[in-house]
């Protein structure tokens, strides 16, 4: 399984690739436990600079596997979904991601996390928790209306519907769209230049950056994951997590 997650460091950039393509990159708990082993090791690791995250041309990710779902009965704080949230939200160094095609509910939810988010002319966003009986998770109640105002963030959290890479460009939640072919160049191309200014002023300021919500985007995590629990263990959430299972 270690194979879905591909790592390479080259020029102080650690790409970590999701590369489950079969399943459209769903992550499951085995590929999050890696990118949380992966960014802990790295927060300590002089030769990684910057961090890039990314999926391929067609497909970032369709979310999380819910055949991991099924059965479910808590998320305990050494599940590996919590501990990647957590890495990932408090990773000193910084994070630039390029999402193409799909980016499915965490794969939406986790750019909130990054600090330079590139997309595809490709890329479909969608934020489905509702319909599968499920609340927001990724500190996204938190982070989400921030970036967008109250009212776009309730439209994209209630009404779980797809928006398009534009849209997402025009609501501030990337930093620029280019066409599928170009995009992990382009990614690659903003994470070198990132990883030649000083390292140390750059973790700085991105501490500085993070700093105002720090403490909040942790206890958010921390509380969207016993609701999500509680929901995940409802008939509402078990059914419908069946029911698309089943369609597939």
């Amino acid at each position: 399984m270690e194979q879905a997650i591909r790592q390479q460091c080259q020029d102080g950039v650690l790409t970590l690739t999701l590369d489950r393509a079969a399943k459209r990159n769903a992550l499951n708990s085995a590929m999050y436990q890696t990118l949380a082993e992966a960014l802990a090791a790295a927060a300590h690791d002089d030769a990684v600079r910057v961090v890039l995250l990314q999926g391929s041309e067609e497909c970032f990710t369709a979310g999380n596997d819910l055949g991991d779902f099924i059965g479910k009965q808590s998320l305990s704080e050494d599940d590996p979904v919590l501990r990647f949230l957590h890495t990932l939200a408090g990773f000193p160094k910084p994070v630039v991601a390029a999402a193409a095609g799909a980016a499915v509910g965490i794969g939406t939810t986790l750019l909130l996390h990054c600090d330079l988010v590139c997309l595809a002319d490709n890329t479909r966003l969608c934020l489905p928790f509702i319909d599968l009986g499920l609340v927001p998770e990724f500190a996204s109640s938190l982070l989400l209306p921030r970036a967008v105002g109250h009212l776009r963030a309730s439209e994209l959290l209630l009404l779980g519907e797809p928006f398009d890479a534009q849209q997402a460009l025009t609501m501030g939640l990337a930093n620029r769209v280019v066409p599928a072919q170009a995009l992990l160049q382009e990614a690659a191309t903003l994470a070198a230049k990132l990883a030649a200014k000083p390292p140390r002023a750059l973790q700085q300021s991105k501490a500085l950056l993070k700093q105002e919500l720090r403490q909040a985007v942790h206890f958010t995590i921390d509380t969207e994951a016993r609701a999500f629990a509680i929901a995940l263990q409802g008939d509402e959430a078990q059914t419908r997590i069946a029911a698309k299972l089943g369609r597939r």
